[in-house]
């Protein structure tokens, strides 16, 4: 098991919306990892976890992801930059044959590169990209 643990928009979701088909998976996902492991997640799936919520009417969720995020110790965000973003296009190409946002393209490029083999996601991507998504 990797001490780290990638965080994706559908995980924070499921955590976060009670009525989600994952929710109760999800947090006992967070719970066991509590004490030995560290979530880690990007600014892009930040960005997507703000849009989504709203979208569905439940924005109001958001604001405190986002605090929590910020100020934990446990949980820290990957950001993008040029070398990173330069990377992102050529997976796209190479994986042409996978329906992947860019987004989550990202998030494999940057699980590659810190050695992450797990995601708290219910993306079939990530196991398409030869992740553990630990929700699908």
């Amino acid at each position: 098991m990797d001490r780290e643990l990638s965080i994706d928009t559908s995980g924070y979701f499921s955590c976060l919306v009670q009525r989600d088909d994952r929710h109760r998976e999800a947090a006992a996902i967070l719970r066991d990892a509590r004490g030995h492991r560290h979530l880690v997640t990007t600014d892009y799936v930040l960005d997507e976890l703000f849009t989504l919520p709203r979208a569905r009417c439940l924005g109001h969720l958001v604001d405190r992801v986002f605090e929590i995020t910020f100020s934990s110790r446990v949980c820290r965000v990957e950001w993008m930059y040029r070398a990173r973003f330069e990377v992102v296009p050529d997976y796209l190409r190479q994986h042409a044959d996978h329906a992947c946002s860019f987004t989550d393209c990202f998030s494999f490029c940057f699980m590659v590169q810190l050695g992450l083999g797990e995601a708290l996601t219910e993306d079939e991507h990530f196991r398409a990209a030869g992740f553990r998504p630990l929700l699908a």
